[in-house]
């Protein structure tokens, strides 16, 4: 059988009933039994005004998940992790998850803070993760179709690279291809609900441009989401690693022919405007791997701003192009 993928628009029509029709449309009751434990793990990495709006995931679509699955189960939880930059609760509270937490009753969780089990996740080797996560019924993952400066595309496989609980997890980037199709293999995402209402590209997850699409997309199969995502805003697939190796790992379908398509297609397809993997970004990716340099330099705002405002400037006169 195909992998489904369904598209639909929310500019004429309330989010929640979109929402609605997509969970419907991927048989979601089959998966979500009654008094399930289940984990929703939006995509949640800047409280920046006027950048944290097109970098996380809508409240407003994780809002109208949360009030169709209380129908079913009052063992909802919201996650995410710290990272270098912000803590998973300054990122709830600038996305407005503290008062959709407040309506829905729906617990947030820190995973950074939370109880760890230790898993095998090549090629890594041994590393913690939460106990929550693993001791989970169903975890549904919430990404935002963006472009991202180091795997090209993130979307709904790449979204569990914030289940890693380590604030510092930017220390595995030398493994972040493998690692992911690793995670997405251990936590096995259920369901896949993609928020493209306002997407970004170019130097994408946090620093691209916004895209207004208005379109959510879902799937049962993480890799034929993120593969359709991306040939929805003309990026090739082959591009992203981590999804090609998804596939080949037989985590989903890849191949258009594997693939259904519900949805208006023309409407929304379009062309983003791709990452580039300049040699800035190269340079960090490489040194990332050493601990030092994480605690000393990315970790320090005193030396990371100051080296940003560089990097950005050697950008716009063309310094650091291209890797």
């Amino acid at each position: 059988m195909k992998s489904k993928v369904i598209l639909r628009g929310v500019s004429n029509r309330p989010i929640k009933a979109v929402v609605a029709e997509l969970m419907e449309l991927c048989a979601w009751k089959d998966l979500v039994a009654r008094d399930a434990t289940v984990m929703l793990k939006p995509n949640l990495c800047s409280t920046v005004p006027g950048k944290w709006q097109m970098s996380n995931t809508d409240p407003a679509v994780t809002e109208a998940l949360c009030e169709i699955l209380l129908e079913r189960t009052r063992r909802v939880y919201i996650v995410e992790s710290s990272h270098l930059r912000y803590s998973a609760d300054q990122m709830f509270a600038a996305s407005g998850y503290l008062e959709l937490a407040k309506r829905t009753g729906v617990e947030l969780v820190n995973l950074t803070a939370s109880p760890r089990a230790r898993v095998r996740c090549e090629p890594a080797g041994e590393i913690e993760m939460p106990r929550l996560l693993l001791e989970a019924d169903v975890l549904i993952t919430l990404p935002v179709l963006k472009t991202h400066a180091l795997t090209y595309f993130t979307g709904a496989l790449k979204n569990q690279w914030g289940c890693i609980p380590r604030y510092d997890r930017i220390l595995y980037h030398q493994w972040i291809d493998p690692m992911i199709s690793s995670l997405d293999q251990l936590l096995q995402p259920r369901l896949a609900l993609m928020d493209g209402i306002l997407g970004m590209e170019g130097r994408g997850p946090t620093n691209g441009k916004p895209r207004r699409l208005d379109v959510l997309l879902a799937s049962r199969d993480p890799v034929a989401l993120d593969a359709t995502a991306m040939r929805l805003v003309n990026l090739d697939p082959r591009g992203a690693r981590h999804v090609v190796l998804a596939a080949r790992n037989q985590l989903g379908a890849f191949e258009p022919a594997d693939i259904e398509v519900d949805g208006d297609w023309e409407k929304y397809r379009t062309q983003f405007e791709p990452a580039v993997l300049d040699r800035a970004v190269a340079a960090m990716n490489y040194m990332s791997r050493y601990r030092l340099f994480v605690r000393y330099a990315l970790e320090k705002d005193l030396v990371f701003y100051p080296a940003r405002a560089v990097v950005q400037f050697l950008r716009r006169v063309g310094v650091v192009e291209g890797a």
